[in-house]
């Protein structure tokens, strides 16, 4: 299954309400500080109103409840691959992606066989603090040398201008947070980015 390359990530299902009917056909839902029992009747709506809409749901590091929600994808960080029982998403058939932003990370996720890796952040971001500088296009093309046919993501600081140097790089998904969700007219802004990833 070949994944869309545009990536949005959102925190709540009135963002997916809103974006997928514009076309958004790969969601990520990233919800930080609910409590589990709280989290999981919104993944399910979540993944309920993905299916209906033919789009792909990656649940932000909620592992647990994106087994029992029967959910097709997970994402995790560094810090939550410590956590995760990945023998048993696996047996879930859930499909893995992974956040990387250095050497050591980019070796770590490739011996877990992901099924894509995420580089970021490419630009600087202000979604949150993070240890690791700006990582530049030229970080992107050394790192889809070295991922090979895996899909690439590229984040951090995305726009969708900057989308097309992130492709022309080696990406093959570009995701964005912030660049929607503060936007003053957010449904318009995933248009453009629509109309400038496919």
């Amino acid at each position: 299954m070949s994944l869309d390359r545009f990536y949005p990530i959102f925190d709540s299902v009135g963002w997916l309400r809103r974006a997928l009917p514009l076309g958004v056909r790969l969601v990520q839902l990233r919800i930080k500080d609910m409590p589990e029992a709280d989290l999981r009747p919104v993944v399910a709506r979540a993944q309920a109103l993905c299916r209906s809409q033919g789009a792909v749901l990656v649940v932000n590091d909620h592992w647990r409840v994106a087994i029992d929600e029967g959910c097709d994808w997970v994402h995790l960080g560094q810090e939550d691959l410590d956590e995760a029982d990945l023998p048993a998403i696996r047996r879930a058939g859930i499909k893995l992606g992974i956040s990387t932003h250095d050497h050591a990370e980019l070796d770590r996720a490739l011996a877990l066989s992901p099924d894509y890796v995420a580089l970021g952040p490419v630009y600087p971001t202000i979604l949150k603090k993070m240890k690791w500088e700006q990582q530049g296009l030229d970080r992107v093309t050394e790192w889809k040398r070295l991922v090979g046919g895996l899909p690439l993501v590229a984040i951090g600081g995305m726009t969708p201008d900057r989308a097309l140097g992130a492709f022309a790089a080696g990406a093959d998904i570009v995701s964005a947070v912030t660049d929607i969700t503060l936007n003053d007219d957010p449904e318009a802004r995933v248009r453009q980015w629509i109309e400038a990833t496919r």
